[in-house]
């Protein structure tokens, strides 16, 4: 199970960071973990992804420089640290988890968190 946290309202050049909590019965290092979001009207969108160890991580190119993924494995946790945000970064914003490698594609993510809203006001 995947709580995400973090969204809100936030004006164009914020700050916000977002968390996801895992309830697992596995071993959190077996889930390689990613932030996808949905704008309205639109699909939902890879936006990062990291590794087991965190030593990994992959970003779209639109916020790539912007946004940071990291996780603590200690405390079951993956977050997305979003800086000079924009309008277009307007979404519901969903953490997911992949057993094994880290992926891009949300078909092959096998579990969702329920999603938090972002709004960034011009």
């Amino acid at each position: 199970q995947l709580q995400a946290s973090g969204g809100g309202l936030v004006q164009a050049g914020g700050s916000l960071r977002l968390s996801c909590a895992a309830s697992t019965h596995n071993t959190f290092t077996v889930y390689a973990m990613g932030w996808f979001r949905q704008a309205p009207g639109k699909e939902r969108e890879f936006v990062a992804s990291i590794g087991w160890s965190g030593a990994t991580t992959h970003y779209t190119e639109s916020v790539r420089g912007r946004f940071t993924i990291s996780r603590n494995n200690r405390q079951n946790t993956v977050y997305l640290q979003m800086n000079s945000l924009k309008p277009e970064d307007t979404a519901v914003y969903y953490c997911a988890a992949v057993e094994g490698p880290m992926r891009r594609t949300k078909s092959e993510y096998q579990y969702w968190g329920q999603g938090t809203q972002v709004t960034v006001s011009s």
